[in-house]
């Protein structure tokens, strides 16, 4: 028993554990839905599209950081200050899309840890996807926040799998600069159509509304701790672990895509294997190409993050329907003083379960998850850009022209992803 309280100190005491929102952010944006993405990027164009990685990151970075922004400053979620800044149809389109979007993407996810449990397991996968479902459920139900994110910091180590496969096979590092640093550009459709992919997965509107809500739930976790509105001598070195916490935590999401498409492009694609549909299939592609190892390493990264991805989603949800409506909402309340929040949490994840059953394929529910994504990601990103220049709701701690001026480059670049997801021709 000492030798497990000891473990447990040392494990509160760690670095990892004082890592804020920005992490968890980061990771979440690393999804199943996300790694398919980028595997199918590696796949069809081997190295060719590493370069959008550090392309997207300022861009990704920029935005994460004015929604931690915002929620730290006025102690409130992004759904509650758009409540207060905007026309009530503005939050209304967002919050009902929001939720159909994260509920379809929550399918996908699911069904893809199903099927990985599946392959390493040997496992139905229909019941290993309601286990999951089940445990990420219970979780977030009854472990308070401050504990249950401890669970979840712990879990970004997952994503280091992607980084252990390269280990196992050959790569060419010079060539591999080259194509991060020096790209050449594709403009074919296909192409196209993988960089918007790209770009849509990294910025995802799930991820603006939780890095704002978990900046509230931090602050509220310091019973001391009051919004920078109200007390503004602590703003200095928020401010700053802000800035750290979410361009390290974009940093790490974005790396890690990165080795997905280089770890997928020197196998996959150097084989043959130009199409790749779900994160599963290609952890399963990898096993005769790049071995055994390899294959568990990367089936065991998905699990891992799903298990963050999935809560993540859920729980925007929840934060964004709960603030429109005037509800309590947070992971550190109880379930009986938060009714409303539990249970929008609870429905969008039992109704992805029931998807595996129904006629809907979960290719089709991340699809139209990826369309409504892109309907909304643009206006939502010029809604949080005004509202981080207001200063009725900021105060004196707008944000600085730089970080505006990238954020305004990550909405027009959205803005073109949109318009070629819409309009492929």
């Amino acid at each position: 028993m000492k030798i497990l309280l000891f473990l447990g100190k040392r494990l509160r005491e760690h670095p990892l554990a004082r890592i804020g929102p920005g992490l968890i952010t980061g990771v979440a944006d690393d999804d199943p839905g996300g790694i398919a993405t980028y595997s199918q990027a590696g796949a069809q164009f081997g190295l060719g599209m590493l370069w959008t990685m550090p392309l997207a990151y300022p861009l990704m970075s920029a935005i994460q950081s004015l929604c931690a922004r915002i929620g730290r400053v006025t102690g409130r979620g992004l759904a509650a200050n758009i409540k207060e800044a905007f026309p009530p149809v503005v939050l209304k389109s967002v919050v009902v899309l929001l939720l159909i979007a994260n509920t379809l993407n929550i399918a996908a996810d699911v069904a893809a840890m199903g099927e990985v449990a599946e392959l390493v397991t040997g496992q139905d996968r229909h019941l290993m996807t309601a286990l999951f479902v089940f445990g990420t459920l219970l979780l977030q139900v009854f472990v308070p926040y401050h504990r249950y994110v401890f669970i979840l910091k712990w879990l970004t180590l997952s994503l280091l799998a992607y980084v252990a496969v390269l280990f196992t096979v050959k790569v060419p590092w010079l060539q591999v600069l080259q194509s991060t640093f020096l790209p050449r550009f594709d403009n074919g459709a296909e192409a196209a159509a993988v960089i918007v992919g790209l770009f849509g997965t990294t910025i995802s509107p799930y991820l603006f509304f939780w890095q704002a809500s978990e900046e509230v739930e931090e602050m509220q976790k310091d019973p001391v701790a009051l919004p920078l509105t109200s007390d503004p001598f602590m703003a200095p070195s928020e401010l700053r672990r802000i800035r750290w916490d979410t361009w390290s935590g974009m940093f790490y999401s974005d790396i890690i895509a990165w080795f997905i498409i280089l770890a997928t492009g020197v196998t996959l694609h150097v084989a043959g294997i130009r199409n790749i549909e779900t994160a599963a299939q290609a952890a399963s592609a990898l096993r005769p190409v790049a071995g055994e190892f390899a294959y568990l390493l990367f089936a065991l990264g998905i699990l891992g993050v799903g298990f963050i991805g999935v809560p993540v989603l859920a729980g925007s949800g929840a934060y964004a329907l709960a603030e429109a409506m005037g509800w309590s909402a947070g992971l550190e309340r109880k379930a009986t003083d938060a009714k409303g929040f539990y249970g929008i949490i609870t429905l969008s994840v039992l109704i992805a379960l029931l998807i595996q059953y129904s006629p809907i394929s979960p290719m089709k529910a991340l699809f139209w998850s990826a369309v409504i994504n892109g309907v909304i990601a643009v206006p939502l990103m010029a809604v949080i850009l005004l509202l981080s220049v207001k200063t009725s709701i900021m105060g004196r701690f707008t944000a600085s022209r730089p970080i505006l001026v990238l954020g305004w480059i990550a909405t027009l670049v959205m803005a073109v992803a949109s318009i070629r997801m819409f309009c492929p021709g």
